[in-house]
């Protein structure tokens, strides 16, 4: 009897401990944030960037214990966050755990995309367990961060990386609640001054943006965030996408003819 006591004893406490650790989950997301500091290189001027996968391949089990602490967090926990806190905790989950499934092919991989199959996305595959659920990248991003009413905030899709060189930089530091507003917005002029992604050419009278702007047009153009459509974004990151003060003006006053980049899918490995 006293044995069944002290192993009860034992379990209560253990479980006890889990609870505390999960209600304890830094939100500075150190860690992550060492990982990124030490493994992502920043290129064309800092608006885009590259990752280390070699280096972060050795670093793998580090980030494997961040994982671990993103996992263990309840979702009543979650629950009780802050809204900042929350979707900084999503996103750096959706790329933690992109890196994770990348390192898993690595490098014998040349995209992201080598990861799926004919019925399959790498997106789409349940790998991981988030918020007491298996999860697939495409339930935290279409499920839990793009859900109506659950942020609201378009900005995520220049935040949120996909692995690839057509992506959005991955950042060198952790998204944090108390500075995400000024990350997510500091994350868009980035994305539109990289000229190889989105550009004006005043010559023609073309507009070049990235697909993600054909693909998640709607989001920009639901009023969330201060976006009321797609020509009021461009219009508001005129002086990232344009070089001149008549080229800025005329991407203000939307005269321009719009066209989709092609998305570059190679993985952004440096090598």
């Amino acid at each position: 009897m006293r044995r069944l006591l002290i192993a009860l004893l034992l379990l209560i406490l253990g479980a006890a401990s889990t609870a505390a650790a999960a209600s304890a989950f830094d939100h500075r997301h150190a860690a992550w944030d060492a990982l990124l500091k030490q493994n992502v290189l920043l290129i064309t001027d800092g608006n885009a960037s590259q990752v280390r996968y070699a280096s972060m391949q050795s670093d793998r089990p580090l980030l494997r214990a961040y994982l671990a602490s993103v996992s263990a967090v309840s979702e009543a926990d979650y629950a009780s966050w802050s809204q900042a806190q929350r979707l900084a905790f999503l996103i750096n989950a959706y790329n933690a755990f992109t890196i994770e499934l990348v390192l898993g092919k690595y490098p014998d991989l040349q995209s992201i995309k080598d990861l799926g199959g004919v019925f399959r996305s790498p997106w789409k595959k349940t790998f991981f367990s988030l918020l007491g659920a298996q999860r697939s990248l495409d339930d935290v991003e279409h499920g839990l961060i793009r859900a109506p009413g659950a942020f609201d905030d378009p900005r995520i899709h220049v935040a949120l990386v996909c692995a690839s060189i057509g992506c959005p930089m991955l950042r060198n530091e952790a998204f944090s609640a108390e500075r995400l507003d000024a990350q997510l917005d500091d994350a868009m002029r980035r994305f539109f001054a990289d000229r190889s992604r989105n550009r004006f050419d005043a010559a023609s009278g073309r507009l070049q943006v990235s697909k993600i702007f054909d693909w998640y047009g709607d989001d920009f153009a639901q009023g969330h965030a201060g976006f009321a459509t797609l020509a009021a974004t461009f219009a508001r990151y005129a002086e990232q996408l344009a070089d001149t003060p008549t080229a800025r003006a005329r991407v203000r006053g939307g005269d321009y003819r719009l066209e989709f980049l092609e998305y570059d899918w190679r993985l952004n490995d440096v090598r």
